[in-house]
């Protein structure tokens, strides 16, 4: 499938989970903890093609996205992910390393998930600050994000890894 998204910057998320109720948004799942861990092989041969294999465990529950690389678009985050829940993690680990697969990376974040519609909503709580995540259909995205009075200007593509890391960076700077 090709997921369709942005991030834009916030600086209350109870303020801004208000207004996307008050915008007609449904809670799907309330504020849960969420893990992420990247996987790569040794020679980093993922990252080199700008793809990404992510073990995301939410609870008790784990599901593995493979990301293909970004595609051109100037205002929205296009690429190509599947994704299929893991039931036995420990031996799905264990698969991964036997296949040569190392975890290169890992972050955790608060998020929650509405819905409005086809719009997917996340509202999410990072090291790197607070972001709403819209995901669904170009014009959907633009007109829901105008409705919260933000522009195409306010639209982040950059993911969290990228944020983190170079926050990282400017902070081994100082």
């Amino acid at each position: 499938m090709i997921e369709i998204e942005v991030k834009i910057r916030i600086e209350d998320p109870s303020e801004i989970k208000r207004k996307l109720i008050a915008q007609g948004c449904v809670v799907t799942m309330e504020r849960f903890l969420e893990k992420n861990a990247f996987y790569d092989f040794r020679a980093g041969s993922l990252l080199a093609k700008k793809e990404a294999l992510r073990l995301r465990t939410i609870g008790k529950r784990c599901w593995l996205t493979f990301k293909g690389p970004v595609q051109g678009s100037r205002s929205f985050k296009v690429r190509e992910e599947f994704e299929s829940e893991v039931r036995n993690v420990p031996q799905f680990r264990k698969i991964l390393k036997a296949l040569g697969f190392q975890p290169i990376f890992q972050y955790r974040k608060r998020r929650a998930h509405l819905r409005k519609g086809r719009l997917k909503i996340c509202l999410d709580e990072t090291s790197v600050g607070d972001f709403i995540e819209l995901e669904g259909r170009r014009n959907e995205i633009v007109k829901f994000a105008k409705a919260l009075g933000h522009t195409r200007a306010d639209f982040i593509t950059r993911d969290y890894v990228q944020m983190i890391r170079s926050a990282e960076r400017d902070r081994k700077k100082t």
